[in-house]
């Protein structure tokens, strides 16, 4: 592994890796738990797949923005490590799969030569930054808000307030009122908006997928941008205190608002205001690089077939606000493709462009900047790489997460139904192609990678039982979901569950009845003004498990009997000593309060002494057998077990010395002041520790 070392420039990235790597060493030699190995990792972007002993790797691109360079780097990243194919996913960044665990580290040096990261992609910590893919060149947008959003992605990445959550953190920022980026559906989302010639953001809270949608509640209808990072800031600091667990179907932030209510999170918030080190953050939106248009001549081109070129133009180019330039949408089926195309693709921006692309949260792409004169020629060359396919966010524009593919949470095949229902759509309801009324989206699990809960059609990956106890791959069907804008949306409706194989039928039937029905209406009218009982009784039929022939027992893209499984994880190390674990965790934290304290970074050296304290009465707690779901109730049942039966002896209660974090302001004095107590925390709690053990 030290053949990386000094090709690293960033030093604090270079220790990032290096740690990867010898974590990955001490996890095979048994000497750390799987759980916190995991853990580790996952926050370094390794993830489980569903095959064993092989890992998929997320690479994170704030709001989707990848330069040609970029792409060429993580298309050599995938050549050399993994298979050659990229995955886009619905939050913009790229998975690559079949990666050997040992190899992740050189695979994230090699990505950070060209500044691509895999910190946080995965894990308890703030994923990846999200925004509507035409930020920048919207028409009708304000400002461009890629600035607000790569700001926001430099200033929480490997920030320790969000390292070790009990959840997973999403932001979004949406270009305009139509909310591409889909705030209501996020943890935070920003909707931009422009009050008395003020840049600043609509702010939406604590927004959810998976098994229980939440819409999220307005926070502001206005903030100023120089608030954004101290708003989330706070927010996060509850979160993280507050938040649950324990629980993992309980540990996001909708969780946390339904328990306290709005009125009870902006009390909390509230009380960290002290502890938040800037209270104002202005971001240098001049600053941010402009895009260069190469400087070239109008290749000669003939174009063969016109009426193909006019379709492709009337779905898959968009208008710029930039006068004379265009952007070019690229359909990318079950958001897959190669690295062979890839590179000409980043050849071709980088020679006929700006050098850049946009993934989007369709899980497309979009190259922006392109001179309207070019329009034939970009025509051409993408045809040549299976790049011009019609319907750029169109109804025939089907959003699916990898499903059973390689994910280790998935019950049905999602790739395979996708590709069949837009087999049925191209063949049989050509005019959707151009329809952007109509979403479609499937998912795998209830977990909601694909978006399957918020589309106008959503299907969600199950099992189901015959009378005869024979399982068969099946669908929830989901209707009515749609985005309103201005952080206005309606979630679907679960409205039956079918097998697999029947739904093309219910795509059909559905379509059918919307022809003949639906007056002209968008389809989410369509179903409000029918409603659930309606489609329910005309997708009834389809539920029949009777008389199902051996083909509906294979999953779609499958060849054998479908098998209802959880995928294999990764294999475990030896037991170790949980509570110990947990001690050594405390001291690492005090280490890195340490050395942020000699980098003059006060903020950061009192949250993680914060973090080595909470830990550390975690640990006894824990040999206590009481349940820890979370810090503010650590910090609570510390007192109450420990502390007020006198077997630690504090200056005062455990809640007064941890939580002189949010009622100080984080200075020199103050942050070393707090890592001494920290410090004395430890020393007296493994003292209390050995001790017990001693009279075991």
């Amino acid at each position: 592994m030290q053949s990386f070392r000094t090709e690293i420039e960033n030093p604090v990235v270079e220790k990032d890796i290096l740690d990867l790597e010898k974590r990955i060493r001490a996890f095979k030699e048994g000497t750390v738990d799987e759980e916190k190995f995991r853990s580790l990792r996952l926050a370094r972007g390794v993830y489980g797949q569903r095959q064993q002993g092989v890992q998929m790797i997320r690479i994170k691109l704030p709001y989707g923005k990848v330069t040609s360079n970029q792409l060429l780097r993580i298309c050599d990243v995938s050549d050399e490590y993994s298979t050659g194919r990229l995955h886009i996913t619905t939050r913009q960044d790229i998975q690559i799969h079949y990666v050997d665990l040992e190899r992740t580290p050189e695979l994230w040096a090699q990505l950070e030569k060209d500044k691509v990261t895999l910190r946080e992609a995965c894990g308890n910590t703030v994923r990846n930054v999200t925004a509507s893919e035409t930020a920048g060149i919207d028409v009708d947008e304000p400002f461009d808000v890629s600035p607000y959003a790569q700001a926001v992605f430099e200033y929480f990445l490997r920030n320790p307030i969000g390292q070790e959550m009990g959840r997973k953190f999403k932001v979004s920022f949406s270009a305009t009122n139509q909310d591409t980026g889909l705030s209501y559906m996020h943890d935070l989302g920003f909707i931009a908006k422009v009050e008395n010639a003020e840049r600043g953001f609509k702010v939406m809270l604590a927004g959810g997928l998976g098994s229980q949608p939440r819409h999220a509640d307005v926070l502001y209808d206005f903030l100023a941008a120089d608030k954004i990072v101290p708003l989330m800031e706070g927010v996060i600091r509850v979160f993280d205190r507050y938040g649950e667990r324990k629980s993992r179907a309980k540990a996001r932030m909708k969780f946390l608002l339904k328990d306290i209510g709005l009125d009870g999170f902006k009390a909390l918030l509230e009380e960290e205001q002290e502890a938040i080190p800037n209270k104002s953050y202005p971001i240098d939106y001049e600053g941010y690089p402009k895009s260069v248009i190469a400087d070239i001549a109008t290749p000669v081109v003939t174009t063969n077939n016109t009426e193909a070129y006019e379709q492709w133009k009337s779905t898959n180019v968009i208008a710029q606000k930039q006068e004379g330039f265009v952007a070019i949408g690229i359909k990318v089926l079950l958001g897959d493709f190669y690295t062979d195309k890839a590179r000409l693709l980043a050849k071709l921006v980088q020679d006929y462009a700006a050098g850049e692309i946009r993934l989007s949260l369709r899980q497309n792409i979009l190259i922006p900047h392109v001179k309207i004169e070019l329009l034939p020629f970009f025509y051409q060359e993408l045809h040549k790489l299976g790049f011009a396919e019609v319907g750029y966010n169109k109804a025939l524009d089907i959003t699916a997460c990898p499903g059973t593919d390689t994910c280790n949470l998935g019950i049905a095949s999602s790739t395979g139904i996708a590709v069949e229902l837009e087999q049925v759509i191209k063949e049989e309801y050509p005019q959707y192609i151009k329809n952007t009324d109509v979403v479609i989206k499937i998912s795998g699990c209830m977990n909601a990678c694909g978006q399957h809960n918020m589309a106008h059609i959503g299907f969600q990956g199950m099992s189901i039982r015959t009378e005869d106890k024979l399982v068969a791959p099946a669908l929830q069907v989901l209707l009515g979901g749609g985005n309103f804008g201005n952080g206005k949306a309606r979630f679907a409706d679960k409205v039956v569950k079918i097998p697999s194989k029947h739904g093309p039928q219910a795509l059909r039937l559905i379509l059918d009845d919307y022809e003949a029905n639906g007056a002209g209406l968008k389809f989410e009218d369509y179903y409000q003004a029918k409603g659930e009982h309606y489609f329910y009784d005309f997708l009834k039929p389809l539920t029949n498990t009777d008389n199902l022939t051996q083909d509906d027992f294979i999953d779609w893209g499958n060849s054998e009997k479908y098998k209802k499984e959880i995928g294999i994880g990764e294999c475990a190390g030896v037991i170790v000593d949980l509570i110990a674990t947990l001690f050594l965790e405390s001291q690492e934290k005090i280490e890195n309060a340490q050395e942020a304290l000699k980098e003059e970074k006060w903020a950061a050296s009192i949250y993680y002494a914060y973090q080595s304290m909470v830990n550390s009465a975690k640990a006894l707690l824990t040999a206590e057998k009481t349940k820890t779901n979370t810090h503010a109730s650590i910090i609570k049942d510390f007192d109450k077990l420990f502390v007020e039966n006198d077997k630690v002896n504090f200056d005062g209660s455990f809640a007064d010395i941890v939580l002189q974090l949010n009622k100080n302001k984080p200075s020199k004095h103050f942050a070393f002041n707090y890592l001494n107590d920290a410090k004395r925390v430890l020393e007296q709690l493994q003292a209390y520790r050995q001790l017990d053990l001693e009279h075991v």
